[in-house]
């Protein structure tokens, strides 16, 4: 039977055991999307701490691809250094690290990319920070799949072990997989396959760049949230699709960023029958797909987490809010010391990160200043 503290490969890279920290804004670069220290520094504890697989989040991919202020960047060449010294604090810790790209599309402020009018599949109000987005051109479409390729190439020169695709949370890969978001008439809209084509195609023009044998995997959501958005059938779709090219490996995930109504991460996570809410569409994936599935969303209970992986409905547990309250739960749980994580749900800690000093556990930083 798996045991959450086993080793395992996922693709060709190795794994201390089966959790991961999910890819999440830290809110550690500077305005131009440079790595600060503080960043380097966090991610360098979490594989101190024995996270088996760190993916720092999310890197945007151009410039008018920022969601929120203080993301790193890797849009140009300028950013490596700071890439560079995180895989390095990582990797000098043992541990293994893949870094998230993203575009945010009409997720975002235009004070956030230049003063720009944010675009996205659709000039369709109601789902983005405020202002409705433009419709993307064709042209700005292959410009986008180019700037993912690019950034790719970026993470791998840089050392990460391996890079996810953000597709989740109604970011521009998201957003064209929405049919509430994406109302295209052309080839990028309409039918389920044709909201599927710009996904399938950052997926190859990434896999030319960083070649076959280097991991690549995709945080997909199984359900938007409101009704008529993606359903978990149509995740298994996509994700079919993206098997059959050579996918390594898919994180199961939900909701829409910046939605109170319908938010990726819950609030008030407090028992175990709570936990783990995309369970259900990571066990169907799971029974249909022959690539390692992640499972993210409240997992706060080692008794759940072990659940999950001897159930077979995930064949690795993904952490976001759990570690930011602890980096240090895995090694504890590993050490025997398997009570809950001390993490509420309360999401205050973004809230820190749009100060400019990083995300942090408003509770345990009251614990600790007490």
């Amino acid at each position: 039977m798996p045991e959450i503290f086993e080793t395992s490969s996922l693709g060709p890279q190795a794994l201390q055991n089966r959790t991961v920290r999910s890819a999440t804004w830290e809110g550690l670069a500077d305005k131009n999307g440079f790595v600060r220290p503080e960043l380097v520094e966090m991610m360098g504890e979490l594989a101190r701490n024995s996270v088996g697989l760190i993916i720092p989040g999310y890197f945007y991919v151009a410039r008018d691809g920022r969601g929120l202020p203080w993301q790193a960047g890797v849009w140009d060449d300028a950013h490596m250094e700071g890439l560079i010294r995180i895989c390095e604090a990582v990797h000098r810790e043992g541990g293994v690290v893949m870094a998230q790209i993203a575009h945010a599309g009409g997720r975002t402020r235009p004070e956030l990319i230049d003063g720009r009018t944010p675009m996205a599949p659709s000039a369709v109000e109601g789902f983005s920070f405020g202002k409705t987005p433009r419709e993307m051109t064709l042209k700005e479409i292959r410009t986008v799949v180019s700037s993912f390729a690019q950034a790719a190439r970026r993470v791998k020169d840089a050392g990460f072990d391996g890079v996810q695709l953000h597709g989740a949370h109604n970011y521009l890969i998201s957003q064209f997989l929405n049919p509430l978001v994406n109302r295209r008439q052309d080839q990028y809209g309409g039918s389920s396959g044709k909201r599927s084509r710009f996904l399938l195609e950052v997926y190859d023009g990434v896999r030319e760049a960083v070649g076959e044998k280097y991991p690549l995997m995709i945080k997909i959501n199984s359900t938007d949230g409101p009704e008529g958005g993606i359903t978990p059938n149509e995740a298994l779709r996509v994700v079919s699709a993206l098997a059959d090219r050579g996918l390594d490996a898919v994180e199961i995930s939900g909701g829409m960023a910046g939605s109170d109504r319908y938010r990726p991460s819950r609030k008030g996570i407090n028992n175990t029958s709570q936990e783990a809410y995309f369970r259900s569409a990571a066990n169907l994936l799971k029974q249909q797909l022959d690539i390692p599935v992640i499972l993210v969303g409240g997992i706060k209970s080692h008794e759940i987490a072990q659940d999950i992986i001897n159930s077979g409905d995930a064949d690795y547990l993904s952490f976001s809010r759990a570690l930011i309250c602890e980096p240090h739960l895995i090694s504890r749980w590993g050490r025997g010391d398997l009570t809950r994580s001390r993490c509420t749900s309360c999401n205050l800690c973004l809230g820190e990160g749009l100060k400019g000093s990083g995300i942090s556990c408003v509770e345990m930083d009251r614990r600790k200043n007490r």
